[in-house]
């Protein structure tokens, strides 16, 4: 049994702005990362993922992306530049380490990975993401589905989907950019309750982000009230004249599903291939049951994300977690330096 001052799960943006947030307390801590390599989830997926943000509003705290303000990440640049920062911290990273159970220890905690190891902390901070729970809503037919269901956490090229009818579900960034990309091989519908709320990216000749910062709405802490809002699909024109095509287009929400078909809201069937999730994720913090951390549901209680049932105890990266921004990789810093100085006091909101 070894100690630590605090634990860091996860070496994806949140743990890594983590372990950057207690460096700048004097802290050196431990990280557990259940993959082989710093990244989180970025290795894992489309290949042709494009952040919507450029580079200037896409760094995590002490080291800029790089490119100018006119570059936008793609999902491999991004995964080197995670690497490339985890290699200028000073942490005990242990990769290949899943933790699988955190218990309360006197005034600490006992973490536990797959391997049996046991440790001690006096502070712990779960920034382990979302990508290992994908969100699959419960709609009607879907488990009946006798055509192929996915989520997007598992889509990574459109060629397997040459000539299929495809249906994909959710009207987000990534929905409607799968759909575009699929359209280019199959015949496409994005579904979603509420139509694509389209932004433009470059209003007036700046960057969406641009004027989040300087209006302060992208960093505001108003959390959760987040969640009351359509999400916001950026777009600098390329998908909205996809849409414009026909193929992708853009429905209803299906009544349901019955075997192969979709039954659309309008009263029409037909045979569908495959429906493709494009549905989110939820927190995947499991280790922390039964520590009192979590509501019935499994969602995290706190406050900005530092824990109000359990002391020493916070979160890094979950959305809307204290702003807009909280979950990307331009909002985690600013939470993560929150954070740590709120788990190194130990003590509850």
């Amino acid at each position: 049994m070894s100690d630590a001052p605090v634990v860091v799960i996860g070496a994806g943006e949140a743990g890594l702005a983590t372990v950057q947030a207690a460096n700048r307390h004097g802290v050196r801590p431990l990280v557990l990362e259940a993959a082989g390599t710093a990244g989180g989830s970025w290795p894992h997926y489309y290949e042709s993922l494009t952040l919507f943000s450029p580079s200037p509003y896409a760094s995590l705290p002490g080291r800029a992306m790089p490119g100018d303000g006119a570059t936008y990440p793609h999902r491999d640049e991004v995964t080197a530049y995670l690497r490339d920062y985890a290699d200028r911290l000073d942490a005990d990273f242990r990769f290949g380490h899943k933790v699988t159970r955190v218990e309360r220890d006197g005034a600490g905690f006992a973490v536990t990975t797959a391997d049996g190891t046991r440790r001690n902390a006096r502070a712990l901070v779960a920034a382990s993401g979302t990508f290992t729970r994908p969100h699959r809503p419960p709609l009607p037919g879907l488990d009946g589905f006798t055509g192929t269901v996915l989520h997007s956490s598992e889509y990574r090229v459109p060629e397997p989907f040459r000539g299929q009818r495809v249906v994909v579900v959710g009207a987000g960034n990534s929905g409607v950019e799968i759909a575009a990309e699929l359209a280019r091989v199959a015949r496409v519908s994005l579904a979603s309750r509420a139509p694509i709320g389209w932004v433009d990216q470059r209003p007036l000749g700046r960057d969406v982000h641009w004027w989040g910062a300087v209006t302060g709405v992208d960093s505001a802490p108003v959390g959760r009230l987040w969640e009351r809002v359509r999400t916001p699909v950026i777009d600098d024109g390329r998908f909205r004249a996809a849409f414009a095509t026909g193929n992708p287009d853009r429905r209803p929400l299906f009544t349901r599903l019955r075997g192969d078909r979709v039954e659309w809201a309008d009263g029409t069937t037909e045979r569908v291939d495959t429906v493709l999730l494009a549905t989110g994720y939820r927190p995947a913090l499991d280790f922390l049951d039964g520590t009192g951390a979590l509501d019935a549901e499994g969602r995290p209680l706190h406050s900005g994300g530092v824990s109000t049932t359990v002391p020493a105890l916070g979160y890094v990266g979950l959305e809307f977690q204290r702003s807009y921004s909280s979950a990307s990789l331009r909002g985690v810093g600013r939470d993560a330096h929150r954070v740590v100085r709120g788990v190194l006091a130990g003590h509850t909101p």
